[in-house]
């Protein structure tokens, strides 16, 4: 991936006057799959609306392939966009809602039902065309939509949680089918979700929103293994990141004798060991999830700690439990919720 796919530059937006979004800057390269991800509130669908032309950008600049796209309205910024809902004309076929965006720009009929038919087929909806979307599955409309999305051919791929409204068995085959078109494809995209382990699957790079700023950007992994704040370390991964103070009740096996008092602990529930001389705890409840159960754990005078077990081996609800954390699992942030250098 070489150049700039999409840049925001210092991009604030606001909606009925309330701010949103809070000078963002924001690159993503040609050809790169970001997902921005980000509870519900934190300016996700904004930022979508902002970068197709749907609402405008307060401050800042936008620029799609290095071209500034700040004040171009909407059909001229190239971008396709795919909704939550999926926004399909009822009445018309698939094949027409494909063709739609292409016959009102004057593309000759024959030659934009060829590239529908080419459209189609890269996303497996081919046989479908000669149906109305009351006629479709969830999963069917969904491809649908990309197809109509794919057969602009944009510079821009901007997709509003597309992935929400399936059922579980099918947001996992087409999360993997989205991931292979997008490799075949090579299109700069943005994704937008509030799902982590969907944006864990898909992202060359997660973009993580709180209240309209950008807390993180990073891969997947680095999201995962080095949050750089208090906030990611515990949006990121469910159940969430465990957090004590530096100062007990639970103290990691090896902690440094000069930690200052102020920091928080963060170890995610696998770290946690039971057993042993560690500091005691009782077990609150136990949920059993296949092979893993999540032990809720209070130690005396400290916050509920989960636990990752092997079902097999949990403990039950009501008993006393000994719980330790090795160091090397420990994250070290500061009393404002930042990451500490090197930890």
């Amino acid at each position: 991936m070489t150049g700039t796919g999409l840049e925001l530059a210092g991009v604030s937006a606001a909606y009925r006057q309330a701010p949103v979004l809070h000078e963002l800057d924001l690159r993503v390269a040609r050809g790169e799959l970001l997902v921005v991800l980000g509870p519900s509130g934190a300016g996700k669908s904004t930022l979508l609306r902002v970068v197709a032309g749907l609402q405008p950008a307060t401050t800042g600049r936008v620029l799609i392939g290095g071209r500034d796209v700040t004040d171009l309205r909407p059909g001229r910024r190239n971008v396709s966009m795919v909704f939550q809902s999926y926004a399909l004309f009822p009445h018309l076929t698939a094949l027409d809602n494909i063709t739609f965006g292409l016959e009102v720009r004057d593309v000759p009929r024959a030659a934009a039902r060829e590239r529908a038919v080419t459209a189609a087929t890269a996303v497996g909806c081919a046989h479908l065309l000669d149906r109305r979307p009351g006629q479709l599955s969830g999963g069917e409309r969904q491809r649908v939509a990309l197809a109509r999305a794919m057969v602009r051919e944009p510079d821009l791929f901007l997709l509003d949680e597309p992935l929400s409204n399936l059922d579980v068995e099918l947001r996992t085959e087409t999360r993997g089918e989205l991931k292979a078109l997008h490799a075949r494809l090579g299109v700069t995209t943005v994704h937008v979700t509030h799902d982590q382990t969907e944006a864990l699957v898909l992202a060359d790079r997660l973009a993580v929103l709180r209240d309209g700023r950008l807390e993180q950007l990073g891969t997947p992994d680095e999201i995962w293994r080095t949050p750089a704040t208090l906030f990611v370390a515990r949006f990121v991964g469910s159940p969430a990141m465990n957090v004590v103070p530096a100062g007990g009740p639970l103290t990691p096996e090896g902690i440094p004798a000069d930690l200052p008092p102020d920091r928080q602990l963060g170890f995610r529930p696998e770290a946690v060991r039971l057993g042993g001389t560690g500091t005691a705890a009782v077990v609150e409840r136990v949920d059993v999830v296949g092979e893993d159960a999540y032990a809720y754990l209070r130690p005396d005078g400290g916050p509920v700690l989960t636990a990752r077990v092997p079902a097999n081996s949990r403990p039950a609800a009501g008993t006393t439990v000994r719980v330790a954390v090795g160091w090397a699992d420990v994250h070290v942030f500061d009393a404002a919720g930042r990451r500490v250098a090197g930890r």
